[in-house]
């Protein structure tokens, strides 16, 4: 059984990761609009993979006698600007979810509930591997001169 503490805190994760993909669906749609297509697969695919990341949160809560809750999601940004901008903004959002997790890791821990630690730190792990991408994707746009951004929108799409 799970405690009410940790299950609260993991609805509110829950809640954050459905915020998470509703951004990057948006940020999709704004790259599409804009005409990156690559951008705007890569967001649509990271959008699924926030939502899929939810979906096995409140899988766990369920599987752990917890109640699973999808609270009231806030409206997400329409507009970022330039390319930059946006791979920027999916950066720091990433660092912002690292945080978040980090935060329910230690409350796992506080909770001594070893199994939810357990759980937890793969999305630690998977959190490190975003940011990294992200961070990346960043990189390689202040890099880029010419035409090398339709290059990297290329790349994107093949996600």
């Amino acid at each position: 059984m799970i405690t009410e503490k940790l299950q609260n805190a993991i609805n509110d994760q829950i809640a954050a990761e459905l915020w998470s993909s509703n951004l990057y669906l948006q940020m999709s749609f704004y790259m599409a609009k804009e005409g990156w297509d690559g951008a705007a697969h890569w967001l649509a695919k990271q959008s699924d993979e926030e939502k899929e990341h939810a979906t096995d949160m409140a899988h766990y809560l369920i599987k752990r006698g917890g109640e699973a809750k999808v609270s009231m999601i806030d409206v997400v940004p329409q507009g970022w600007g330039s390319y930059a901008e946006v791979f920027e903004h999916v950066y720091k959002h990433e660092c912002h979810v690292s945080e978040l997790i980090n935060s329910l890791v230690d409350i796992a821990s506080a909770e001594k509930d070893k199994a939810t630690q357990d759980f937890l730190w793969n999305y630690v792990r998977e959190q490190v591997e975003e940011e990294a991408t992200a961070a990346g994707i960043v990189d390689k746009i202040k890099k880029i001169s010419g035409n090398g951004l339709f290059y990297l929108d290329a790349e994107l799409a093949k996600r």
